[in-house]
């Protein structure tokens, strides 16, 4: 059974613009990712999914100098760059994150792909179906035989470029799990992800904390406990809609 993951990641943001590319401790932040989702112990690859847009060019480039696969397909069709790389590695699972997740855990993806592994015939397990954990620790694990259904039956443009919606959102085709944080603290409304400047700031500040070694959700947690002015620093940013 082969498990990959793949990083879906570009440069155009609207709101903080190239910000895969920004530099955080010395690495860029899809390098940050990259290292994070390579510490998960049961996927057997990290892969990154960019566009044919020349602006993503950097990406690949990137990606060619620390020796990661990548992919190039549709701009907007995310779901099908998503078959395409899982048809070409001939995956049986693919975890989905995305490149704007820094502080991406290891450990929570690792609980996810368990989770899917032990429902039986389970095509869709997630933790962000009911949400305890923070924005930016989002993990999907799909089987590749649902992702090639949705890939033929999804037809509205919000389902191809959000890759997953077909699926969770037609529970009578699919069979789906929900993980939940039932370790921690449930933290639903804080941001860990990158979407504007004041997030960068705040994972800027995280880091500038913990240092780069690899470091848990807990210790996030333990931090923020320790400095509860950091969760203010982004707090007013509101999440896009789909």
């Amino acid at each position: 059974m082969r498990i990959i993951i793949v990083i879906q990641a570009r440069t155009n943001s609207t709101r903080l613009p190239q910000k895969v590319l920004l530099p955080l401790n010395g690495k860029t932040i899809l390098e940050r990712v990259i290292d994070r989702a390579k510490k998960a112990t049961l996927p057997d690859e990290v892969i990154i999914a960019t566009t044919t847009q020349p602006e993503d060019e950097a990406i690949y480039g990137l990606c060619q100098s620390i020796n990661v696969k990548c992919y190039r397909g549709s701009a907007n069709d995310v779901l099908d760059r998503y078959y395409q790389v899982g048809q070409a590695e001939k995956a049986d699972i693919i975890v989905r994150i995305t490149s704007d997740c820094p502080l991406l855990d290891p450990q929570v993806l690792d609980q996810v792909v368990k989770a899917f592994l032990k429902y039986s015939n389970c095509d869709y397990a997630s933790n962000t179906i009911f949400r305890t954990y923070p924005r930016g620790l989002d993990c999907e694990v799909i089987s590749f035989q649902a992702l090639a259904k949705a890939h033929s039956e999804a037809s509205f443009p919000w389902e191809r470029e959000h890759v997953t919606p077909y699926i969770y959102r037609h529970p009578q085709l699919f069979k789906l799990y929900s993980v939940i944080d039932k370790k921690n603290f449930m933290h639903p409304e804080l941001r860990f992800t990158v979407d504007t400047e004041e997030d960068y700031m705040f994972v800027r500040a995280i880091y500038h904390f913990l240092g780069n070694n690899l470091f848990y959700l807990k210790d996030v947690y333990e931090l923020l406990d320790k400095q509860p002015w950091l969760a203010y620093i982004n707090k007013s940013v509101s999440q896009k809609a789909l």
